[in-house]
């Protein structure tokens, strides 16, 4: 009796459709953020949510919570932010032979930033008036927020640990918060700047998550062996 054939997909074409989810679905995220950005900009003021946020951020200011704002500040944005952390970090995993994952991270976050200045420009969203700390132009989205979010969704992505996903919510969620405290961006920017870099970092990883568990795997087989 032949062998009746299998049933349902290829095992290569299923492989090809759950990469293609990461990236329709990164997609979608990123065109809601520039539809948002734009729903936005087309109302004659701000959000009633971002007013709000803002009145009460100011009304619990105090130097107390200045001082962790400034370090989130500074941790999360200039030399520091964009090119001496990407760079530690690619060094490091090219130092444990982590190449396509040091590949994932650079282009990652490249590309992030690339998005969120892009963004910027063509919105030119105004920022809070209230400022505690210098800025440039344009307010929608948080580019610290992004950045953070990217880092951590893209570490996320490589390590798969328990204490990753903690220590990456914990320190975008922080971002997100000094960036309303300091008055440099309203609620809703934190939130398309959170939207916009875990997008991209989905975006990024999809077509190369085989080689980075491949790579993971190996890496750990060779931990084991060792």
């Amino acid at each position: 009796m032949p062998a009746e054939p299998p049933v349902g997909p290829s095992a290569e074409t299923a492989r090809t459709v759950s990469r293609l989810w990461p990236l329709v679905s990164g997609a979608v995220v990123v065109a809601l953020v520039v539809a948002g950005g734009l729903l936005i900009m087309a109302r004659s003021a701000a959000p009633e949510v971002d007013i709000e946020w803002m009145a009460e951020i100011v009304e619990h200011r105090s130097p107390f919570w200045q001082v962790p704002a400034l370090v989130m500040n500074f941790l999360g944005g200039g030399w520091f932010a964009t090119y001496l952390v990407p760079l530690v970090i690619v060094g490091v995993l090219c130092l444990v032979r982590r190449f396509w994952a040091a590949l994932y991270f650079a282009a990652a976050t490249g590309l992030s930033v690339g998005l969120v200045q892009l963004l910027k420009h063509l919105l030119g969203r105004a920022r809070p008036i209230d400022q505690l700390v210098a800025s440039d132009a344009g307010s929608f989205p948080s580019g610290h927020v992004a950045n953070a979010a990217t880092m951590a969704a893209v570490l996320v992505l490589i390590f798969w640990r328990v204490w990753v996903w903690a220590a990456a919510a914990l320190y975008t969620a922080l971002m997100m918060l000094s960036r309303t405290y300091l008055g440099v961006h309203w609620l809703t920017d934190t939130i398309g700047g959170l939207l916009l870099g875990a997008a991209v970092a989905v975006i990024v990883w999809a077509p190369l998550a085989d080689r980075l568990r491949r790579e993971a795997n190996r890496r750990s087989a060779g931990n084991v062996s060792g």
